[in-house]
């Protein structure tokens, strides 16, 4: 009995460790929300008064590093609500 409330505690764990992730992985792509979002071509990244300047190219250099590619900042609509827009490019000599 001790064995099977065990087991079951278990797998009940592991079941909802891997949907939590699962659903995590699907959030990148549902669209603009606070913070960031994209895919391997670039991304938009909600702005806020408060982070500096430099934060902005932070995240978006370790967003395209994914894809192991290099980030350039697009665009800076320094106002509240809009966005800071970036590209990701290949390095130079890599072909995907």
């Amino acid at each position: 009995m001790q064995r099977r409330i065990l087991l079951l505690a278990v797998a009940l764990f592991l079941s909802l460790g891997c949907a939590g992730r699962v659903a995590l992985a699907g959030a990148v792509f549902l669209g603009p929300g606070p913070g960031l979002t994209g895919n391997d071509t670039g991304g938009i990244i909600a702005y806020a008064p408060g982070l500096a300047a430099g934060v902005y190219r932070v995240m978006a250099i370790d967003w395209c590093a994914r894809w192991g590619r290099l980030s350039h900042v697009t665009s800076v609509h320094r106002r509240y609500g809009d966005y800071v827009a970036f590209v990701c490019m290949d390095r130079p000599g890599r072909i995907h």
